[in-house]
């Protein structure tokens, strides 16, 4: 049969991580590439204890058919959270489970999307997230992130121009790929601009509870709610092969979504919502993160330390407080994919920034990821990968 596709599936590009990650895979190479959890920090035997509690108490109605926005008291129990975190009243009505946060950004784009509408999005910006709205066919409208957050001046311009944009995607804690934060500042200022203009904004934070200096920052949504979906997901800070993360909804928007997620799969795996329930009410959330954070600090501090020592002149990085990925800019004249080529003959990989931009000219930058690699490790990566790209300058 001769093949063929959907129009708007042609310019749907394959996940680049993905693929390096296959090269990734040679025990020899050391690895800066995946923006993976820690697997040594997973719960195993707490997770063991809570399936085997969950189908002692429930029996075969824990392997049932559920309600389509996700399992009640896990919704609670979010809701809760981003009360004692961060004094946000939040009904737990408006939260929808969903299978990872990227389907969340999909069921978005389902529902919020038209063919040709600008869409305002962080550059550099989240790999996952340009390819999940790209099947909508949207056109991207790229606002540079700076140290402190989004450029509120190149916004305004856009804004003054007559963009036909409803929706701005971002990543304000401890961003993938670059590991900035929008500063307190940024973020009121934004919001300001939400309201003002009727802007919608995609609020992703898989990071957030990830931060191991410095204060913990309000959400937008708290300075924006009707004009902000707040992403979340258990995958970074519990069990990423569950696939359960969620969204906060205004009301306006609430039954829209949840009838995209009906269409879609009709619910995320109810069992798995009843092991990670049971495990938040049986441990305590907050000591597990604490375990985490402190790997993810000292790891980091030993790449900072690395890349001080090693990288030539000319070579600038970002210095998160929190989150997993460090962020290079190389000189402008240098290719991050040579780079990634000389950096694999010394067995040592990581992710060329050009994939996470929607305008393929800017070559220079790369991402270093420092969440599933000790610090001996991280110092031999780091010059494996100084060395290449000292001969290619």
């Amino acid at each position: 049969m001769q093949p063929f596709f959907a129009q708007r599936f042609e310019k749907v590009e394959p996940s680049f991580i993905r693929e390096i990650l296959k090269v990734a895979t040679n025990p020899e190479i050391i690895s800066f590439a995946g923006g993976l959890p820690n697997p040594h920090l997973f719960p195993v035997k707490a997770i063991e204890q809570a399936c085997q509690d969950v189908l002692r108490e429930q029996g075969a109605g824990a392997l049932q058919y559920a309600t389509t926005e996700g399992f009640t008291p896990l919704r609670h129990y979010i809701a809760n959270r981003y009360l004692t975190r961060h004094g946000m009243q939040v009904n737990p009505d408006n939260i929808l489970i969903t299978s990872g946060s990227q389907q969340a950004l999909d069921l978005l784009g389902k529902v919020l999307i038209d063919e040709g509408q600008d869409l305002i999005i962080e550059e550099p910006g989240y790999l996952g997230a340009i390819q999940a709205f790209s099947v909508y066919q949207p056109t991207f409208q790229p606002i540079t992130l700076g140290e402190t957050g989004l450029d509120l001046t190149q916004l305004d311009t856009l804004l003054a121009n007559g963009t036909n944009a409803k929706l701005l995607y971002g990543v304000p804690n401890f961003q993938n790929p670059s590991g900035v934060s929008y500063s307190r500042a940024n973020r009121e200022a934004l919001a300001e601009r939400l309201v003002r203009h009727e802007l919608l904004m995609v609020e992703d934070d898989p990071y957030g509870e990830l931060r191991f200096e410095g204060e913990h920052l309000p959400p937008i949504a708290k300075l924006a709610p009707n004009n902000t979906v707040l992403l979340g997901s258990f995958s970074k800070t519990v069990v990423p092969a569950f696939r359960l993360g969620w969204m906060l909804v205004p009301d306006w928007l609430r039954q829209k979504v949840t009838i995209a997620k009906q269409a879609t799969d009709l619910h995320s795996n109810a069992f798995s919502q009843q092991v990670l329930h049971r495990f938040l009410t049986d441990n305590s959330l907050d000591a597990h993160l604490e375990k985490i954070k402190e790997v993810y600090g000292r790891q980091r501090a030993a790449m900072e330390a690395a890349l001080t020592r090693h990288c030539p002149p000319g070579v600038s990085y970002t210095r998160p407080e929190g989150g997993m990925f460090l962020w290079l800019t190389l000189p402008a004249h240098v290719s991050a994919m040579a780079l990634f080529d000389e950096a694999i003959k010394e067995k040592v990989a990581f992710v060329p920034g050009a994939p996470f931009y929607v305008r393929p000219e800017i070559q220079h930058t790369l991402r270093l990821s420092f969440s599933c690699v000790d610090e001996a490790t991280i110092e031999e990566g780091v010059k494996r990968l100084t060395r290449a790209l000292h001969r290619l300058l």
